[in-house]
């Protein structure tokens, strides 16, 4: 089996890539029958000579590859008919732009198997770069918070080389006695966490938070069964709330009066309540004047989110009352630090975890005849035609 490790080539540009020197030496080390080929790369975060000191092909033979890796989508006319490959899609919810390119796939007899829907037979994600979106974004929110309020001046984090160096930076500022929100108990909530302790911010309950003054900055994270309730009061659950999201209304709004800056890092289903809406934020006790939306739903549950922003320009202002974009260091506004690719500014780290985990839960599946069906939950497309769980794309494609 020869697997090839392509060029990024969507623009914006990622450096991010699926197998890191070390991950791939342990590809072929575990793994006899398996061969690999790096195709060339200006701007992937190890560089070409990173692969060849540890023993790899780097060429241009992509073509000669069974199996192709990749992280961001392929544009259509670089995709290389009859071969599979492994990228985020990002088709699965029927987005728009990308429609012709899953039609384009189809055309090619490309198997396609998209990272985002590589599970176990719970159904959880068993590859992802969500605790890197949560260690950058809750990085990138304190920096928003120092730049509205002219506090302190935190660099960039894509100028830095990895989590610890953003710690570093962060355990140099000083904050006022604020009170700091955290959504989210997966992935993305936990690597905001990981910031929040690791720059020794304490953390308090929830009825500490919502009842108590302190001292000092602390911080709260909650997940769905805290934040909202059912309509018909009985006592809820977080799976109940999964289960049946419609059935809940937001509890929300408890936590607006007392956060000073609020990181949202929670998983947002179809039918469950917003977290606070353009009205809410309106009100006088709405006291949210910072938001990093890691989660990043444009018009959703935060409703202070209008649009995404960019590494290049991360922060942006909302106005309340016009219910528009405005600039973010205004007294009455608020900052939204709303970056929708954030583990692209630390993609050595972004690149080492997922690699880890592509290396224990698929790469195995290619010599084990798949025996935990981990590459036939993630084949979205054979023999030219949707495999049967996604044939609900049909409709898409045509």
């Amino acid at each position: 089996m020869k697997f090839g490790i392509i060029r990024e080539r969507k623009d914006p540009p990622d450096r991010r890539v699926v197998l890191s020197p070390e991950a791939c030496q342990k590809v072929l080390a575990n793994h006899p029958k398996a061969q690999i080929i790096v195709e060339p790369s200006p701007i992937r975060t190890f560089t070409d000579t990173d692969y060849k000191k540890s023993g790899l092909q780097v060429a241009s033979k992509m073509a000669e590859c069974d199996v192709l890796l990749g992280v961001k989508e392929v544009p259509i006319e670089n995709l290389i008919p009859d071969k599979k490959y492994f990228f985020f899609s990002h088709t699965i919810k029927k987005q728009p732009y990308n429609k012709k390119l899953l039609k384009a796939i189809l055309e090619k007899n490309i198997e396609l198997y998209d990272h985002e829907v590589i599970t176990n037979k719970k159904a959880q994600r068993l590859v992802a770069f969500g605790r890197y979106a949560g260690i950058v974004g809750a990085y990138n929110g304190f920096r928003a918070y120092g730049l509205k309020y002219k506090t302190f001046d935190l660099p960039k984090a894509e100028t830095l080389a990895d989590q610890q160096a953003l710690i570093f930076e962060l355990k140099k500022i000083k904050l006022p006695n604020i009170k700091v929100l955290l959504t989210g108990r997966g992935r993305v909530g936990n690597g905001s966490r990981e910031m929040l302790d690791g720059m020794g911010m304490r953390r308090v309950n929830v009825s500490e938070y919502l009842e108590e003054e302190f001292n000092e900055p602390v911080y709260c994270q909650i997940d769905a069964s805290e934040y909202n309730k059912r309509k018909d009061g009985v006592r809820g659950s977080k799976a109940d709330f999964f289960a049946n999201p419609g059935a809940y209304k937001s509890n929300f709004f408890r936590f607006a009066k007392v956060t000073h800056f609020y990181i949202a890092g929670h998983f947002y289903g179809d039918g469950a309540p917003y977290l606070y809406t353009r009205e809410d934020a309106k009100k006088p006790d709405f006291k949210i004047k910072v938001v990093a939306d890691i989660s990043c739903d444009i018009d959703g549950p935060v409703a202070s989110t209008i649009k995404p922003s960019t590494i290049a320009e991360p922060i942006y202002g909302y106005d309340p009352h016009t219910e528009t974009e405005t600039d973010f260091r205004k007294p009455n506004a608020i900052a939204v630090m709303a970056v929708d690719n954030l583990p692209c500014e630390l993609p050595r780290d972004a690149s080492e975890g997922f690699g880890e985990a592509f290396l224990k839960n698929v790469i195995p599946a290619f010599f084990n005849g798949d025996k935990d069906g981990v590459l036939e939950r993630a084949r979205m497309t054979k023999n030219g035609k949707l495999t049967n769980r996604y044939s609900y794309l049909s409709d898409y494609v045509t």
